[in-house]
C-alpha cells in the first residue's frame, strides 16, 4: 500500500508538471524607430495556433512547458523565428526589421511569410492599410490622403468629385466612426471636404472595419476607421518634410529619454491664400479674399516600467475661408475645425491581463459670418465631448482571447444657431440653448478557436443614452406656435434610450487556403448628422437623440468566401450583405435654416441596402495592387417625403469599380496608377417649366428620380528616389502625379439656364453641367534627415 501510495504521488506530480504552463508577454516593435506594431502575428511551430498583438502592440502567449518555435511576423517586415524554452515566464519585447532595411541577399523561407489572416481570422470586412501604400498612390494636387485611399476599396464610395467624405454599404457619412488615437473626429475634411484632416506623416496605422463590427466599438451603424498616430522614434531624431503644389509638411520626432520616452510633432499648412495674392490687388473689389487650412499633430510617450506606459497625444486643425466683394459691399468668413486630446495609460496587471485607460477630449465647431451693407448674419453649430474609457485584454490561452471594457461620454451639442442685425436692430437667436447628454457603453467579447476549422468572434455591447438638462421643451400646435413649456434643470433626465447590441462572426476553414465567414451585428447610434440638400451653405449639424428624435437602429447580415491563391500571392474575397436602418433623419421639404430649433423641421423614416463585393489583392512581387468591385442598392422611405414611396438614397450607386496598381520599376523608380468607375449619383431634376407673373418656375421630379452621367477617372504617379553615391545625412525623393489623366469632365451638379426672350418667343431653357477638375499635374519633393 505504501508503494502504491508513493507511485500514485509520483504519477500525479508528473501529470501536474506536464500540465504546467508558462507565459511570454511583451510588445512587438519596429527595430529602427521603436514604434509598436498593431496586429502583428505570433505563430507556434508554423501551426494554426497563435495570437496577435492588440491595438497597442502588446501580446501574451501561454503554452504548456516545452520547447517551441515562435514565428513573429508583420506585413512589410522580415519575419523573426525564435527557439523558445517555455520553462518559466518571460517578459521580453520583439524587434522586427522593416523589409526595405533588411539585406537583399537574405532569403527568408519560413511559414511566417504567409499572409493567412485573410482566411484564418474570424473578422469580416476589415482592411489594414500600410501608410507606405497610401503614400505610393497618385494624390489629388500632390496631397496624400488616407481617406481617399479607403474610397478605392469595395463597399466604400466617395461623396463626390475630390471629396474626402465617404459612404459605407449604403450608410450616411455620420454612420462612420472615425477615431484618431481613440478620439472621435466629427469633421474629417479640409477645403469643404476636398482633403482629409489626417496628415500621413503623423499616422502609424489605419484600419477599416465595414462588417462584423467588434463590440468594443459603438455609436455608429456602418463602419469604424481606427487611426493610430506615430509614437515617435525612441532611438534617434528624425525629420521629414515635403513641399507640394498647394501645401507643405514638416515633422520632427525623436527620443526624450533613449528607449524610454519619445515625441513627435507634425504640422501642415496650405498656401493657397499666398498664391492668390498676386491675382488680387489692393485695388480689386475682391481684395482680402482667400482660403487656407492648417493642422498640427503632437504626441509624447513615456515607458515608466515594463508594466506601465503613458501616452499624451493631440490634434488641432482649422480651415478659414474669406470672400470679399467691395462692389456689392458683401463679405463672408467661414472658419471651422477640430481639436482632440487623448491621455492613455497602458498597464500589465499580470502575465495574461493587459489594460488601457483613456481620458479623451474632442471639439468640433463651424461658423458662418456674412455681412452686406448694414446687415449681418451669423450661423454656427458644433459638438464637444469629454469621455473616459477602459479596455481590458485577457489572453486566456491560444484558443481564447477575451476583451471587455466600458466608456462614458458627456456630450454638449451646439445647435444650428442663427443670429443677425440690421442697423441698430439685433435679431436674437431663438435656439441658443445648448443640449446635453450622457452616453454609456459596456461590452465583452471572446475570440474563440473552437477547432482547427471553426473560429468564432462573439460578444455583446450594452449602450445607453440620456438627454439631460438644462433644457426647455416646448409644446406646439399644428402651425408651430408654442403653447406650453417644460423646464428641466441641470442634470435632470429628459429622455433615456438603451439597448443590447449582440455581435457574432463565425469562420469555417475549408482548408489552409480558403474559408467561409458569416456575421450578424446590431448597432445603435444616438447622435446624428442632418444634411440640408436644399441650400449651398454648409449647414450640416450634429444633433442628439431627444424626446423627439429616436436613435438609429441598424442590423447588418453578411457572408463571404475568402481564398488565397499562388502561395498567398493573391488574397481574394466575395462578400454579400443586407442592412436595415431604422429612424433615419432628413429635413422636411422646403426647409431653410432659421431661428427655430431645427428639430422642428425633421422628418423620420427608414432605409435598407444590399449588395455584393469582390476584392482581389496582389500582395507579392514587383507589381502589387488590387481590384475592387461593388454591386449594390440603397433605398429610403419617409412617410413625409416623396408621397411615402421608396426612393434611391443619394448614397446609392449601382456599380463601383476600382483598379489600383503599384510597380517597382527599379531601385530608383516606383510607378502607380488608379482607375475608378461608378454609376452616376442619384439626383432630382425639374421636369416642367412654366411662368407665374412673368417669372420662370420649375416643377421638380420625385426624389432622386434621375442619374448623373457615370463617373470615371485615371490617375498616374511616379516616385523617383535618387541613388546616393556617398552616405548623406538626408534622403530625398520626388513624386510626380497626374490627377484625371484624360481630363474627364465628370458632373459635379446640373443647373438650368435661360437663353432668349419671352416676349419674342425665343426663350429656351437648357441643362448645363458643372465640372470641377480637369487634368491636374502636381509635383512634390519629400526629404528625410
Amino acid at each position: 500500500m505504501r508503494a502504491a501510495f508513493i507511485l500514485t504521488l509520483l504519477l500525479t506530480a508528473s501529470q501536474l508538471f506536464a500540465q504546467q504552463k508558462f507565459t511570454w508577454k511583451g510588445y512587438v516593435k519596429d527595430s529602427l524607430s521603436g514604434e509598436t506594431l498593431i496586429n502583428a502575428s505570433i505563430l507556434v511551430n508554423s501551426e494554426n495556433r497563435g495570437v496577435a498583438t492588440n491595438q497597442y502592440g502588446y501580446f501574451s502567449i501561454t503554452l504548456p512547458a516545452g520547447n517551441y518555435k515562435l514565428i513573429f511576423s508583420f506585413v512589410g517586415y522580415t519575419p523573426k523565428v525564435i527557439d523558445a524554452d517555455f520553462s518559466k515566464d518571460v517578459s521580453q519585447d520583439i524587434l522586427l526589421v522593416p523589409t526595405a532595411a533588411a539585406m537583399q541577399d537574405v532569403v527568408v523561407t519560413t511559414a511566417a511569410q504567409k499572409r493567412l489572416n485573410n482566411v484564418k481570422s474570424a473578422q469580416m470586412g476589415q482592411v489594414d492599410l500600410s501608410i507606405n501604400t497610401v503614400k505610393s498612390l497618385p494624390a489629388f494636387m500632390g496631397e496624400t490622403d488616407i481617406l481617399k485611399t479607403l474610397q478605392l476599396l469595395p463597399g466604400v464610395r466617395n461623396a463626390g468629385e475630390g471629396n474626402s467624405g465617404f459612404y459605407v454599404r449604403g450608410g450616411g457619412p455620420d454612420q462612420n466612426l472615425i477615431l484618431l488615437d481613440e478620439a472621435v473626429v466629427y469633421n474629417s475634411g479640409h477645403l469643404f471636404g476636398f482633403f482629409s484632416v489626417f496628415n500621413s506623416d503623423a499616422v502609424k496605422n489605419l484600419s477599416l472595419i465595414k462588417g462584423g463590427m467588434p463590440p468594443q466599438y459603438g455609436g455608429r451603424l456602418s463602419s469604424v476607421i481606427d487611426i493610430a498616430m506615430k509614437e515617435g522614434n525612441v532611438n534617434k531624431t528624425q525629420v521629414d518634410a515635403g513641399i507640394g503644389l498647394i501645401a507643405s509638411r514638416f515633422s520632427i520626432q525623436g527620443p526624450i529619454i533613449k528607449n524610454k520616452a519619445s515625441y513627435i510633432i507634425s504640422a501642415r499648412r496650405t498656401y493657397i491664400d499666398v498664391l492668390m495674392q498676386p491675382f488680387i490687388k489692393k485695388s480689386s473689389s475682391y481684395y482680402g479674399s482667400g482660403y487656407y487650412f492648417y493642422d498640427l499633430n503632437a504626441k509624447v510617450n513615456y515607458q515608466i516600467s515594463n508594466n506601465d506606459h503613458l501616452y499624451l497625444s493631440g490634434y488641432f486643425g482649422r480651415d478659414k475661408f474669406k470672400f470679399n466683394n467691395a462692389l456689392r459691399s458683401f463679405s463672408t468668413t467661414i472658419p471651422w475645425g477640430n481639436s482632440t486630446a487623448t491621455f492613455r495609460w497602458n498597464h500589465s496587471f499580470s502575465k495574461k491581463l493587459f489594460s488601457n485607460v483613456s481620458l479623451i477630449y474632442n471639439d468640433y465647431k463651424f461658423d458662418f459670418l456674412g455681412k452686406q451693407d448694414d446687415f449681418k448674419i451669423g450661423l454656427s453649430s458644433g459638438i464637444k465631448d469629454w469621455s473616459a474609457k477602459a479596455d481590458v485584454d485577457y489572453f486566456a490561452s491560444t484558443s481564447h482571447k477575451i476583451k471587455f471594457g466600458g466608456q462614458y461620454i458627456y456630450h454638449t451639442f451646439f445647435p444650428s444657431v442663427a443670429s443677425g442685425s440690421q442697423d441698430s436692430i439685433v435679431f436674437a437667436p431663438a435656439n441658443t440653448q445648448r443640449k446635453f447628454a450622457n452616453e454609456f457603453g459596456l461590452y465583452i467579447q471572446d475570440d474563440w478557436d473552437v477547432t482547427n476549422h471553426i473560429k468564432i468572434n462573439y460578444g455583446v455591447r450594452f449602450s445607453a443614452f440620456q438627454q439631460v438638462g438644462p433644457y426647455t421643451a416646448f409644446t406646439t400646435d399644428a402651425n408651430g406656435n408654442k403653447l406650453d413649456s417644460t423646464v428641466y434643470n441641470r442634470g435632470r433626465n429628459v429622455k433615456t434610450y438603451s439597448g443590447f447590441e449582440p455581435r457574432i462572426t463565425i469562420r469555417y476553414g475549408v482548408n489552409n487556403n480558403s474559408s467561409i465567414k458569416a456575421s450578424v451585428t446590431r448597432n445603435l447610434q444616438y447622435i446624428h448628422l442632418v444634411s440640408n440638400a436644399g441650400t449651398t451653405l454648409p449647414t450640416d449639424i450634429w444633433v442628439p437623440s431627444t424626446y423627439r428624435v429616436q436613435p438609429q437602429d441598424g442590423i447588418l447580415y453578411a457572408a463571404g468566401y475568402f481564398r488565397n491563391f499562388a502561395s498567398n500571392m493573391f488574397e481574394t474575397s466575395l462578400e454579400v450583405y443586407y442592412k436595415t436602418m431604422k429612424h433615419q433623419i432628413e429635413y422636411k421639404e422646403g426647409y431653410t435654416p432659421g431661428l427655430a430649433d431645427p428639430e422642428e423641421s425633421f422628418v423620420f423614416g427608414k432605409g435598407w441596402s444590399y449588395g455584393s463585393e469582390l476584392f482581389i489583392n496582389k500582395v507579392k512581387g514587383r507589381l502589387t495592387g488590387w481590384v475592387g468591385y461593388t454591386l449594390s442598392w440603397t433605398w429610403r422611405r419617409f412617410p413625409a417625403l416623396n408621397e411615402g414611396n421608396k426612393y434611391p438614397s443619394k448614397y446609392d450607386r449601382r456599380h463601383d469599380l476600382s483598379i489600383v496598381g503599384i510597380y517597382e520599376l527599379s531601385s530608383k523608380w516606383k510607378l502607380s496608377s488608379t482607375f475608378v468607375f461608378g454609376t452616376g449619383n442619384a439626383t432630382s431634376l425639374p421636369e416642367r417649366f412654366y411662368f407665374v407673373d412673368g417669372t420662370l418656375t420649375q416643377e421638380f421630379s420625385t426624389i432622386n428620380a434621375y442619374r448623373m452621367k457615370p463617373y470615371h477617372r485615371l490617375d498616374l504617379a511616379a516616385t523617383y528616389t535618387p541613388k546616393q553615391k556617398k552616405p548623406r545625412k538626408y534622403k530625398g525623393s520626388w513624386v510626380f502625379s497626374i490627377y484625371n489623366a484624360y481630363s474627364r469632365q465628370n458632373p459635379y451638379f446640373y443647373y438650368f439656364d435661360q437663353d432668349g426672350s419671352l416676349t419674342d418667343g425665343s426663350l429656351k431653357v437648357s441643362a448645363k453641367q458643372v465640372s470641377l477638375f480637369p487634368i491636374i499635374p502636381a509635383i512634390t519633393w519629400n526629404v528625410r534627415f
